[in-house]
């Protein structure tokens, strides 16, 4: 059984919750994962994702980034459809509340993801969307 750091999309997803974040939590370049559940905007099926993020003042930060594609990544859409989502950290599933950070806040916020994931720089370099830092507070 190969390590999650190995892992990508769905097989991470399923491993982290096997094992309740103990394979998946720590992934490449020291980062950590959390996984989010949103709702198909269209399916109303539950959507999985694992993500990197950073807490910030009791708070979660994920980056809607897609690598820097022009167009974000159907999470994001999904959740802008609908902001109640459920976050787990580890073995802690809980409901969360999502919104794009504010003109004021993103700057820190964005500074603290590329510290842990300096791709996020290059990715945002490579398209004219903004990308945007979403926020999760837990509900």
């Amino acid at each position: 059984m190969s390590s999650a750091i190995e892992l990508h999309g769905d097989p991470h997803v399923e491993r982290y919750l096997e094992t309740d974040g103990e394979d998946g939590f720590h992934w490449r370049n020291g980062t950590e994962i959390l996984i989010l559940f949103t709702r198909g905007r269209k399916s109303g099926h539950e959507r999985t994702h694992a993500l990197i993020f950073r807490e910030h003042e009791g708070k979660h930060l994920v980056v809607a980034s897609k690598g820097g594609a022009d167009a974000p990544p159907a999470w994001f859409v999904n959740l802008q459809a609908d902001p109640h989502v459920e976050v787990q950290v580890k073995g802690d599933r809980f409901p969360a509340r999502a919104r794009v950070a504010t003109p004021d806040e993103k700057p820190e916020m964005w500074a603290k993801m590329a510290e842990v994931w300096p791709d996020y720089d290059e990715y945002q370099k490579k398209t004219d969307r903004e990308i945007p830092v979403v926020v999760l507070e837990r509900a």
